[in-house]
């Protein structure tokens, strides 16, 4: 069992950054690939970014590319979302997910486990 919990979220200005992060419990987390999810209200959750298991490889959804990135810290049980240039449409509550996989995808049905979320709120 894995649990995850993300937090750095907040409310910014439009061009502004964050960091957010997702600490994982137990011994496994560095055979884990990770994920961050996105959900807006009245929309369906969204992939944003994942992350195999040695951070090695990275895949994007096109919206974010050049302007996220994610990153691991194995020896902390951390991944990281670093979020530059936000827009108003970034505005949503981030999730992060571990995938019992070293392979990352961008298939919400691939992550076998998921955090509370944080929300993210980039005002114009």
């Amino acid at each position: 069992q894995v649990q995850l919990v993300e937090s750095g979220g907040g409310l910014v200005q439009a061009g502004d950054s964050l960091r957010l992060s997702c600490a994982a419990s137990g011994r496994t987390f560095s055979s884990y690939a990770m994920g961050w999810f996105r959900q807006a209200p009245g929309k369906e959750r969204e992939f944003v970014a994942a992350i195999i298991w040695s951070g090695g490889s990275t895949v994007y959804v096109d919206s974010v590319k050049g302007r996220f990135t994610i990153s691991r810290d194995n020896a902390k049980n951390t991944v990281y979302l670093q979020m530059n240039s936000l827009k108003p449409e970034d505005t949503a509550v981030y999730y992060c997910a571990a995938r019992r996989s070293r392979g990352a995808t961008s298939s919400l049905s691939q992550y076998d486990y998921w955090g509370q979320g944080t929300q993210v709120t980039v005002s114009s």
